[in-house]
């Protein structure tokens, strides 16, 4: 299906009306950061990371009010850890963020953004354009056309030459409307990440609904742990690793495989429970996760802990794996075995929201607690007052001449090459 919109050019610090209120992304290089348009009462804190949400009952998510922001032109604040530079999105996170040349792309709550850093201009893209939810949990490049997974609207595939959008969802052969990743690997083959399992399609080719394949714990036979896929990562031989809401799994010769907790997957309660400061219990939110809670032997866990629920996935060239985990940690599988990173080795926090090994095979670990540069088994910790716009770390990129874009709550934050470069 084709839809052919242009995107709605904003300027900073214009205001565009819309239905569900306006949209706004500002830059800021005052050093101070923007409040937002319901500025947080003074003392009080970032939001707790959230557990796996239950199903919405629509893919549209409400588009944040914007607060005025400050000029541009202002010199870049700076802290011992580098010059960084501030945009604001709103009241909603920046799950993800793509550096193309010198286009910077950033997926939010409110649609995606295009940002010219050359000629520091913005246009978004969101449901007048074209996307069929404005919720944007993944973005990335593909064959040149820019992928973009959202919530509950399926996948859309914009030709940024023509501006012209193709959106794939069930009646396509997607397993569910919302999607987390997307991978093609190898062999040509496109993977997708979903709500209800993972699609493989032969070839890549969307449009033959021949070539859509759904796997699932049942068509499984349980060699996929869990149907929530949260990320997709190709290891080495074409091997294929899948993060779930209930552990690792590996796809090799068409034969499924999985690790989970009990395996050494993510570290146990009793070494991480004063650690973890959420003390919200998901199963009292929801049937899902409350039947989860007992599946997975967790009814005895009363804080946000689930280390079977891997959020984040990266692999290495040497093809050992590194998962992170939802308070569980930084686990790390070799192959044979498993190992634990937590607050206690230097680990910001235990709730890990991205890994991310960058051009420079730098490892990016962002956490609810910061970022954190892994070297040698040590880490080195960016928070807020290093110049991150907020301490929960969704998203990275690293973008033209050595810059980093980091996504938070409420907007980004861009540092020059003097923080890339360490």
């Amino acid at each position: 299906m084709n839809v052919r919109r242009m995107g709605v050019p904003i300027g900073i610090g214009l205001v565009i009306a819309i239905a569900a209120g306006a949209y706004l992304i500002g830059r800021n290089q005052a050093g101070d950061k923007l409040e937002s348009a319901s500025p947080r009462p003074a003392g009080a804190t970032e939001p707790a990371p959230r557990a796996p949400q239950s199903r919405p009952a629509s893919g549209q998510v409400s588009v944040p009010v914007p607060a005025r922001v400050n000029a541009p032109g202002n010199p870049a604040p700076s802290t011992a850890k580098g010059r960084y530079t501030h945009f604001r999105v709103g009241n909603s996170n920046v799950k993800a963020i793509l550096a193309d040349g010198n286009i910077v792309w950033i997926g939010t709550s409110g649609g995606v953004i295009r940002y010219d850093t050359v000629k520091d201009e913005h246009r978004l893209f969101d449901v007048r354009s074209g996307l069929l939810s404005n919720g944007v949990f993944y973005l990335g490049k593909i064959d040149g056309r820019l992928y973009v997974g959202t919530y509950g609207g399926g996948l859309s595939v914009l030709d940024a030459a023509t501006e012209t959008w193709d959106n794939y969802n069930i009646q396509h052969g997607l397993a569910d409307a919302f999607v987390y990743d997307v991978l093609k690997d190898s062999s040509g083959d496109l993977w997708i990440a979903t709500w209800s399992g993972a699609n493989r399609v032969r070839g890549g080719a969307l449009g033959d609904r021949s070539k859509w394949e759904t796997f699932t714990v049942k068509n499984t036979q349980g060699g996929l742990p869990n149907d929530w896929v949260y990320g997709l990562r190709e290891g080495a031989n074409g091997v294929i690793w899948l993060a779930t809401e209930g552990g690792l799994a590996r796809f090799a010769g068409g034969q499924w495989s999985h690790w989970q907790h009990k395996d050494g997957l993510g570290a146990p309660i009793d070494l991480v429970r004063d650690q973890i400061e959420f003390t919200r219990d998901p199963a009292k939110e929801s049937s899902h996760h409350a039947r989860q809670k007992a599946e997975q032997g967790l009814t005895g866990v009363d804080v946000a802990y689930n280390p079977n629920y891997i959020v984040s996935l990266e692999v290495d060239a040497d093809g050992s794996v590194w998962a992170g985990t939802w308070g569980g940690g930084l686990a790390h599988f070799d192959g044979r075995k498993w190992s634990n990173l937590t607050v206690s080795d230097g680990l910001p926090a235990n709730h890990v929201f991205l890994l991310k090994r960058d051009a420079k095979n730098r490892f990016w670990v962002g956490t609810s607690k910061g970022l954190a540069l892994m070297r040698n088994g040590r880490f080195q910790v960016f928070k807020s007052a290093d110049g991150l716009f907020a301490d929960n770390v969704f998203s990275l990129a690293l973008g033209p001449q050595g810059s980093l874009w980091v996504g938070s709550y409420g907007g980004v934050a861009m540092f020059d090459g003097t923080l890339a470069a360490q």
